[in-house]
C-alpha cells in the first residue's frame, strides 16, 4: 500500500481526538534501525512560520534514543482497528523484544525515517526544538506530584511538519 502527500492546511480532523483519544505511533530511526512508540499527549499547531506537531517523551523511553539520534520523525494515525496494537506498541519495549514485528505492522520509508503501511494519515517531521519539562516551570503545582512522582520529566519536541502522507 502506498501513500501520497497532501497539503498540510487541506486536512479537516480534531487533534484532542485525534491525539488524545485515537493515539498516534512516533517513531524514529531509520530503515537500518529505528524504534516507534504510542502517543496521547501533543499537540498540533503553528509556530515559527511553519506547521508542527509537539510531542513529549519520558527519558527512560527506548524511542528517545532513536529521537535524538536524528533529524526526523514520523507522526502517525491509524483506523479504529489498529488500537490494540497501538496499546501494545505502548507497553512493550523495544530493548527488550522486537515489538514491531510482534505487532503485525509492516514498516513504510519516508522522508528519511519510518512509519507504517498501516497508517491512515502521517505527518513526516523535522525537529525545530526539544525542552525538557521542569517542576520550576509549573504554575500549577499538583501536575509535579500527579504526572511526575518518579521525577522523570518529559522531553518536549516541537517539529516542523515537512510531509503530509495520506493513503492512496
Amino acid at each position: 500500500m502506498a501513500f501520497h502527500s497532501v497539503p498540510f492546511d487541506s486536512l479537516s480532523l480534531n487533534p484532542f481526538t485525534k491525539l488524545g483519544q485515537d493515539w498516534a505511533l512516533v517513531t524514529a530511526g531509520d530503515q537500518n534501525d529505528f524504534n516507534t512508540m504510542t502517543v496521547s499527549w501533543g499537540a498540533l499547531g503553528f509556530i515559527w512560520g511553519k506547521p508542527t506537531v509537539t510531542i513529549y517523551i519520558r527519558p527512560q523511553r527506548y524511542t528517545k534514543e532513536f529521537l535524538d539520534r536524528g533529524d526526523t520523525f514520523t507522526l502517525s494515525f491509524y483506523p479504529a482497528d489498529q488500537k490494540p496494537v497501538l496499546g501494545y506498541l505502548g507497553k512493550a519495549s523495544g530493548r527488550d523484544e522486537n515489538k514491531v514485528e510482534k505487532s503485525g505492522l509492516t514498516p513504510y520509508f519516508a522522508g528519511g525515517t519510518v512509519c507504517f503501511e498501516e497508517a491512515e494519515l502521517v505527518f513526516v517531521c523535522r525537529k525545530l526544538s526539544r525542552t525538557t519539562l521542569s517542576p520550576d516551570g509549573f504554575l500549577d503545582p499538583s501536575i509535579d506530584g500527579r504526572w511526575y512522582p518518579e521525577k522523570d520529566y518529559h522531553d518536549m519536541y516541537i517539529a516542523e511538519i515537512t510531509d503530509v502522507l495520506v493513503k492512496d
